[in-house]
């Protein structure tokens, strides 16, 4: 959610700040705005919407200064409006804001009942109003800055603008992402790396409760104590070249059609082609003692950890509890010691599974963490670093980085297996054939997107559309309800289905497209008997499945989508893609924003 970039320089930096701004569009935002300093006045442009409204503005009210802040703001508390757009200000300070201030409400009554007077909703201008207080008093902006931070609880990143000092930003960060650059002559703050990959690939990331003063030539970085601490400046790796959709509508489109090539590299990373052999980044610890495995993980992430489950008990033998992160602390579960607690996340920064990774590391856990962005919080404080190797994934809605999260899993159960001693070598190269030919399979099932096209005029105009699934193919009913009301704003239910008699049934009618994912297999059958109970009542039934699962059931369905036939540890990932095409193509019907849905957010920084 929520992007920031700052600059201190010798040039001019209204231009370069909306464009940092724009390489953070992925994010998800609903308002936008920068603010300079030039002769001694903070020169603020806003605007609600996309950011070419913003540029619009910016194009008859100019913003000139060598130094600024901006920012894209997702909103939580108040309107997403223009006067609750960043940066917020005062007479002395403006200040961009990533995160919630949850002890806002007790700051903003103190601050009005002391005379000031504050023009937003948001809990970020009570930050505002607090360092200009100190400012006002006669403090540095250090000073003020080193005041404020300890009276404010909740999820930060902030980077703050001073009138009376054109020369320095100061930022600071607890629960949410900060990173420095290192420019020439020049100084940089950023919510990541990718949006200050134009300007420099020299960046250092603060550590919680870290705050930074950056002037031209130097950044001085402050722990939670305020003692000076130094910290390790690397080369970021991120493309300075903006990421484009080529040929493709959109960048969802472009991603979902990237899954061959990104889990092809990630499985390089796991699999010994020439050994036959699956196998893990080097760790210090011997994964045989682990006793039980806890997941823990929020949207499509949550689901990819659902699939995992059923490997890890299956192939490896190891009982797995798996929680969306957001419930996880508070229900005090039960950590055993010799567990490993494994964190999915696209991102490494979501506020609540942060959080719940940080429990878990109290708890005594060994920590494992399956992640897109190898510098995230996240991988910084694992013990067992699983990278995705999916690339930026730019469009909301999450594909690509779901199929490498499940191509990751797949080998970690298969590892866990063989150390455990549940797996012969014999199964082990059998599995490592299996993920081998997954690449494969994903572009094999590409091969129907024009089918799925022509079939999402069936979806669009449904106002509500099930999904079923059984065994592994369960999380995958879940997550292709999660991308059709993602992007098509269709209301849509995941469930077992065998579950469906026991409740979903009653919404059956011919006006209820139900979408069923079955492979042919074990299931396959049992599955077929809960279409029937769909058919007989009206349903609408399109049939996700194999040739051989097609010819046994598909007579009668509205659609069918034929997949290859594979084996039932890569099916996840195969049967991945038609849902997501046909969330897209029913979306590109409906005419909705695919890439930047409506009140979404790609990085959830806040509980």
């Amino acid at each position: 959610m929520c992007g920031i970039i700052g600059i201190v320089s010798e040039n001019q930096v209204a231009d370069r700040l909306v464009d940092g701004l724009r390489r953070m569009e992925y994010r998800g935002y609903d308002s936008a705005g920068v603010c300079t300093i030039d002769n001694g006045q903070l020169v603020r442009r806003r605007a609600q919407g996309k950011l070419n409204n913003l540029v619009e503005e910016l194009a008859g009210n100019p913003a000139p200064g060598t130094i600024g802040i901006a920012h894209t703001r997702w909103a939580t508390h108040g309107a997403p409006t223009t006067h609750n757009a960043h940066p917020h200000a005062t007479g002395e300070v403006a200040l961009v804001h990533n995160g919630i201030i949850e002890n806002f409400k007790q700051l903003r009554d103190d601050l009005i009942a002391k005379g000031r007077s504050l023009e937003s909703d948001t809990d970020t201008e009570a930050v505002a109003h607090l360092v200009s207080e100190e400012i006002e008093g006669g403090a540095s902006p250090e000073d003020a800055v080193k005041a404020v931070l300890p009276k404010l609880r909740g999820a930060f990143a902030l980077a703050i603008a001073f009138r009376q000092n054109p020369d320095l930003l100061i930022g600071a960060r607890l629960g949410s992402p900060l990173v420095v650059g290192y420019g020439e002559g020049e100084m940089f703050l950023g919510s990541d790396a990718l949006a200050l990959a134009p300007l420099t690939q020299k960046i250092a990331y603060l550590e919680e409760g870290d705050w930074v003063v950056i002037t031209k030539g130097e950044a001085r970085i402050f722990d939670s104590e305020n003692n000076s601490v130094e910290r390790e400046i690397t080369t970021s790796g991120a493309s300075a070249a903006a990421v484009e959709k080529g040929n493709y509508r959109h960048y969802m489109q472009k991603e979902i059609f990237e899954q061959p090539t990104v889990v092809a590299q990630t499985l390089q990373s796991y699999v010994h082609r020439a050994q036959e052999t699956v196998a893990l980044p080097q760790i210090d610890f011997d994964l045989s003692t682990i006793k039980r495995v806890t997941i823990v993980a929020c949207g499509t992430s949550f689901y990819a950890g659902m699939v995992a489950k059923y490997w890890f008990e299956q192939f490896a033998r190891v009982p797995v509890d798996i929680d969306v992160a957001s419930e996880f602390r508070y229900r005090e579960p039960v950590l055993e010691d010799g567990g490993l607690a494994l964190f999915i996340s696209q991102s490494g920064e979501t506020a609540d599974t942060l959080a719940a990774l940080r429990h878990c590391k109290q708890a005594g856990q060994t920590i494992g963490v399956v992640v897109n962005v190898p510098t995230s919080s996240m991988a910084r404080e694992a013990d067992l670093l699983l990278p995705t190797h999916a690339g930026p994934e730019i469009g909301v809605a999450s594909t690509k980085a779901f199929t490498c999260q499940l191509a990751v899993l797949a080998a970690l159960a298969a590892h866990l297996a063989v150390k455990k001693g549940h797996m012969s070598r014999d199964e082990e190269r059998e599995v490592v054939g299996h993920l081998l030919e997954a690449p494969a399979c994903l572009n094999a099932a590409l091969d129907h997107d024009d089918d799925i096209a022509s079939m999402a005029h069936l979806i669009a105009p449904a106002r509500d559309v099930l999904y079923l699934g059984r065994g592994p193919d369960f999380p995958l009913a879940l997550e292709g309800a999660l991308k059709l009301k993602e992007i098509s704003y269709i209301h849509a239910e995941g469930y077992a289905s065998g579950e469906m008699k026991h409740g979903p049934i009653a919404l059956i009618d011919d006006q209820v497209p139900v979408i069923v994912i079955a492979p042919s297999g074990p299931l396959f059958e049992k599955t077929v008997s809960n279409m029937e109970e769909v058919r007989a009542r009206g349903g609408q039934i399109v049939l996700i499945s194999d040739r051989e699962g097609l010819d046994a059931a598909g007579e009668g369905c509205i659609a069918t989508i034929e997949m290859p036939r594979v084996h039932p540890l890569i099916a996840p990932l195969v049967y991945a893609v038609p849902v997501q095409l046909l969330a897209y193509h029913t979306a590109c019907v409906k005419g909705t924003d695919v890439d930047q849905p409506r009140n979404l957010a790609k990085s959830v920084t806040v509980e």
